[in-house]
């Protein structure tokens, strides 16, 4: 594969051009080389970590956690256990705002159902409900 400029990887992983500098900036893909007129020349590693980085991203991943990743796939001292236990940790996060987000809709589903949709705002359930302490 040639290599590829930042707007030509850009268009190859559906990013804006400024979310690759930003990556770069950040150390989560490394700065490529450039050819003398200056322009940036991205090989196909780029292409797999900018892969890579998406879908850790679709996964739930924060950058900083992404960057870690990162580091540990490179790291000859480090097993898939690891790498499985930050999988493992970061399920743990999700479940408990899945649970979190249930309460609220449930919470939500609670107060609405208070109001019948009529009447001047000085005398809605939903209002009172929302200033009333421990309210929903």
């Amino acid at each position: 594969m040639k290599n590829l400029t930042i707007g030509q990887l850009a268009r190859k992983v559906q990013v804006h051009v400024e979310t690759i500098r930003y990556y770069e900036r950040r150390g989560l893909i490394p700065e490529p080389p450039r050819r003398p007129s200056g322009y940036r020349q991205y090989n196909q590693d780029a292409v797999l970590c900018m892969h890579f980085i998406q879908r850790a991203k679709e996964l739930g991943f924060s950058l900083q956690e992404i960057t870690e990743l990162l580091s540990l796939r490179v790291d000859p001292h480090t097993s898939c256990g690891e790498v499985k236990k930050r999988a493992e940790n970061k399920l743990g996060i999700i479940q408990e705002k899945i649970r979190s987000l249930q309460r609220i809709k449930k919470a939500l589903k609670k107060v609405s159902s208070l109001c019948r949709g009529r009447g001047p705002t000085s005398e809605c359930p939903i209002l009172e409900e929302l200033q009333t302490p421990g309210g929903i």
